[in-house]
């Protein structure tokens, strides 16, 4: 690989990464700050975070809406056409995610037994998602902001506002947890109240950097043509599906596992938050070929998508080996940040150390699949997932789990299973080629 390829590969996806670890590391700093409040207030907190998202990822959608025609924008030599492209996520943004966030809020009493009966749980759950669903609107934007800077590959802008929203939230968590500086000692509820007013605070400075940096390219002033604002929704809506999908099923995953324990339900969460921050530099790379393989395709056609997409697999899976090594080496050290009780750690110590090993696998899955979606081929890998998550990550979890009794060990192993069997999906996809001939 040039030298050259790969400062534009590393320049684009660092802090695409950094933007996406940071919503992981609230949910990181909240686990971990009420980790001494119990298991409770640990499952409360997984199973909040992931339904935060899982209601919200319809409109979360419209970052890769976003990136994928602003890329092409700017591949074509339209930088205002990109900007025009902003300005109409944004206002979908607004128009839907209010009355969703409304719903759901109301909704939190009804549902969330659903998810899960124990009433310590229950107590602690519903009222931190409640706090948290409140700031939706406010990380909607924020992921179409991020869905632009990625596509003009001007990422790197958006670094000092993570670095301030994530010290507010490790302040503010102090602060409402355990009551701090006089304020009253709100324990969950204080965890999620903290990560909201953090977003709210994220979303402003994103704001005033684009005023700032897009003055005189009609920010806030204009939308696209009908067709691209058509164009935008049919990228958006099933990338959108997709996150729904992914979300629902972690979501029913839990249900699963609850049945089994609530140590085993602490245990997972844990696990999953590892997990997915793990694995969100992959997501930081296939979100960067996200914008490479959109702009190469208006510049130098398939050849030269796929050429950029293959050099970012070989740098992330070189990097996904180095960063899951911990997790199978050292994985008491990891755990131990989140989990105090021994029977729920040594339930977890295993699994971990499985995830460690095929994390690489999931990271080149993340690319190739976001490649093809930055090429506007979201309604497929849309319906790719959605049929191996519930086709065969959850039959097999229920299967492992509550039918043949087999605990989190059985269930976290089939779970790699499924892993191993999207990826050879998205594989046969990337090289029957269709994505490249997808109009945005």
């Amino acid at each position: 690989m040039q030298p050259s390829r790969l400062r534009r590969i590393l320049n684009l996806s660092l802090p695409i990464m950094a933007a996406m670890l940071s919503q992981s590391l609230l949910n990181l700093v909240d686990t971990a700050m009420v980790g001494v409040l119990g298991d409770a207030a640990l499952a409360a907190v997984g199973i909040g975070g992931f339904v935060v998202f899982a209601s919200l990822s319809l409109v979360l959608g419209i970052s890769s809406g976003v990136q994928a025609l602003a890329a092409r924008r700017t591949g074509e030599g339209r930088p205002a056409d990109a900007v025009r492209v902003l300005n109409a996520g944004l206002l979908y943004v607004l128009l839907a995610t209010p009355p969703l966030t409304v719903a759901m809020w109301l909704a939190a009493p009804w549902f969330w037994p659903l998810l899960n009966g124990d009433p310590q749980v229950l107590e602690a759950g519903v009222p931190y998602f409640q706090v948290r669903i409140l700031a939706g609107v406010f990380v909607a934007m924020n992921y179409a902001f991020r869905g632009y800077w990625n596509a003009v590959e001007l990422s790197r802008l958006y670094m000092f506002t993570l670095l301030v929203m994530h010290g507010s939230n490790v302040l503010l968590n102090y602060v409402l947890i355990y009551g701090h500086f006089g304020a009253p000692a709100l324990g969950v509820t204080g965890a999620g109240l903290a990560s909201s007013l953090s977003v709210v605070l994220g979303t402003a400075m994103y704001f005033a950097m684009a005023a700032r940096h897009m003055r005189g390219s009609g920010f806030l002033r204009g939308l696209p043509p009908v067709v691209e604002r058509r164009a935008l929704l049919r990228v958006s809506v099933p990338s959108g599906v997709q996150q729904t999908s992914f979300l629902a099923a972690y979501i029913a995953l839990f249900w699963i596992v609850g049945r089994v324990g609530t140590a085993e339900l602490a245990a997972i969460n844990v696990l999953n938050n590892i997990q997915l921050f793990a694995i969100l530099p992959a997501l930081g790379f296939g979100i960067a070929s996200a914008t490479l393989v959109g702009q190469a395709l208006a510049t130098s056609g398939e050849a030269g998508a796929r050429r950029w997409a293959r050099d970012t697999v070989y740098v992330t899976a070189a990097g996904m080996a180095l960063l899951g090594a911990p997790m199978w080496l050292t994985p008491d050290l990891l755990l131990g940040i989140f989990i105090h009780e021994s029977q729920t750690l040594e339930l977890a110590r295993l699994p971990l150390r499985i995830a460690g090993l095929a994390v690489t696998f999931e990271g080149i899955k993340l690319v190739l699949l976001h490649a093809q979606i930055g090429a506007g081929d979201a309604g497929r890998m849309m319906a790719l997932t959605m049929i191996t998550q519930w086709g065969v990550s959850l039959p097999l979890a229920w299967l492992a789990g509550p039918v043949l009794g087999l605990g989190l060990l059985g269930i976290w192993l089939s779970q790699e299973v499924f892993r191993f069997v999207q990826l050879a999906a998205v594989l046969l996809y990337w090289r029957r080629g269709r994505w490249a001939r997808v109009q945005v």
